[in-house]
């Protein structure tokens, strides 16, 4: 189909009178080429304009690498004045991270016997627990619709943050595919799957073959040769107890990874560094429920931890443990909790085991509760601490390693502005009530918006997130590592 050709109306009268205006005004400004003036600024702007060419030609100008160092802060800003009705048409109120080639990763593409090819065993990939449902979605478990959106909120399990890492790295814009660039080089071992796979074998041998098969694989490697593996890393979702089998002591199942000297030289990503022999492990958060893909549905949760409702001064979520020291401080929780009016009780024993494994039943007792006490597990650190910040649950520590010395690059400096320290031996742990109500309202509140501004950089987004805007984990992490990488290096 054609159109019809647009035919222009005659010049009015007064459009004529324009016309002849413009074009007499137009005749009065030209300029004779026998004016020697002319013709003295016609020379100045050609030698000019060949001039900025040959600066162009010599000095192009530096194009921008989309990858960079990460800047994060923790405070959104101005919290309290962001509209949501309106959050979708406004820029993120977070500090967006950034990338630059210091923070340039690339992710070594292993052979699938070291990560994915494990997955096809997942029934067995824990000696107790059948591991497929949790390997489901990339590591995030199955969704939880009871808690919010089903694409934002899963059943993580706490021991896949490997997985995860893995996911976000792949997908993330500070990832290389270059490794002449890179700055850091990521090993993808899914280690702690592994480990937990073979706890009771008794071969030792066998136990630690897969990680000497890594070693010799990465020595083999170009990018290895370069720094002696000083630039690269892995990330391990169980702590490095399990990595670290004692040659003098009694064996609970652990493999020997660690203890290799090729990865003494890596750096060591791990949900519980060890404190005392972990000067190349670096403590990541463990996983909580939340995976969000936007800036909008962090926010959307910020300001709900915000306006709860919290009638349970403190609460605690656990079970016995065995082992005299433990059991004595665990069974010393059990017993102040049940014997008081202001605390909620969610006993992990054998009658509570079922509601202590549902995470809709976890965060309600956490997000009706002011403090929440965390108990060393059977190490030093546990999960429920980071469900404690999600919820908004000031976290009350009786060890220093069950978050100060474990995450350092995530946790400020002043421990007071988000949680309580009680020593685990003093007597103040045996009247734990008596000493949260010293602690005054507003302090409460000033320490609960501090936990509510760590949410983010304690977060795994989703790992299909292309836009998340705002700094998670992952994002923290590679700046932090790139940062000691270079300080090291140097």
């Amino acid at each position: 189909m054609f159109s019809r050709k647009q035919i222009s109306p005659p010049n009015t009268p007064l459009e004529e009178e324009k016309d002849k205006y413009y074009y007499s005004k137009y005749k009065e400004t030209q300029f004779s080429l026998n004016n020697p003036n002319l013709k003295f600024g016609a020379l100045v702007f050609i030698f000019l304009s060949f001039w900025l060419l040959l600066l162009l030609f010599w000095f192009p100008p530096k194009t921008t690498n989309n990858v960079a160092v990460l800047h994060l802060a923790h405070k959104t800003q101005n919290p309290e004045t962001i509209n949501l009705t309106t959050a979708a048409a406004t820029k993120s109120p977070f500090e967006v991270p950034t990338c630059d080639p210091s923070v340039a990763v690339y992710v070594y593409p292993l052979p699938p016997k070291f990560n994915t090819g494990l997955l096809t065993r997942c029934k067995t990939l824990n000696v107790y627990t059948d591991m497929c449902p949790h390997v489901a979605n990339r590591g995030l478990g199955q969704p939880l619709p009871k808690l919010g959106s089903p694409a934002a909120w899963f059943a993580t399990h706490q021991f896949i943050a490997e997985m995860i890492f893995h996911a976000r790295v792949e997908n993330h814009p500070c990832r290389t595919l270059d490794p002449a660039g890179a700055a850091l080089f990521y090993v993808p071992f899914y280690g702690g799957l592994h480990a937990s796979s073979m706890f009771k074998e008794a071969n030792l041998t066998a136990r630690d073959e897969l990680a000497v098969d890594l070693v010799d694989h990465l020595q083999a490697q170009p990018w290895w040769g370069r720094n002696s593996g000083r630039d690269h890393f892995i990330a391990l979702g169980r702590t490095a107890w399990d990595f670290m089998r004692a040659t003098d002591g009694p064996d609970f199942g652990a493999n020997s990874l660690l203890n290799l000297p090729a990865v003494k030289n890596m750096s060591v990503l791990t949900v519980e560094r060890h404190p005392w022999q972990g000067s190349n492990q670096h403590g990541i958060p463990y996983p909580s429920y939340f995976h969000p893909s936007t800036w909008q549905e962090m926010l959307t949760w910020q300001n709900k931890v915000r306006e709860m409702k919290r009638p349970n001064l403190f609460s605690f979520i656990g079970g016995p443990r065995k082992g005299l020291e433990k059991a004595a401080i665990r069974n010393e929780f059990i017993r102040q909790c049940g014997e008081s009016t202001r605390c909620l009780l969610m006993n992990c024993g054998p009658s509570g085991a079922s509601k202590c494994h549902e995470p809709s039943e976890v965060l309600k007792v956490m997000t009706e509760s002011t403090f929440c006490l965390q108990a060393p597990g059977d190490s030093f650190t546990r999960r429920s601490t980071f469900d404690s910040v999600l919820a908004g649950c000031i976290p009350v520590f009786f060890s220093p390693h069950t978050a100060y010395t474990q995450y350092k690059w995530f946790l400020p400096e002043e421990v007071k502005t988000y949680s309580v320290y009680i020593d685990g031996k003093s007597p103040a742990s045996k009247k734990i009530e008596g000493e949260l109500l010293k602690i005054s309202g507003e302090k409460v509140k000033a320490m609960r918006e501090k936990l509510v501004d760590l949410i983010p950089s304690l977060t795994y987004a989703h790992p299909n997130a292309t836009d998340v805007g705002f700094g998670d984990a992952v994002d923290v992490t590679l700046a932090s590592l790139a940062n000691h990488v270079s300080k090291m290096m140097n």
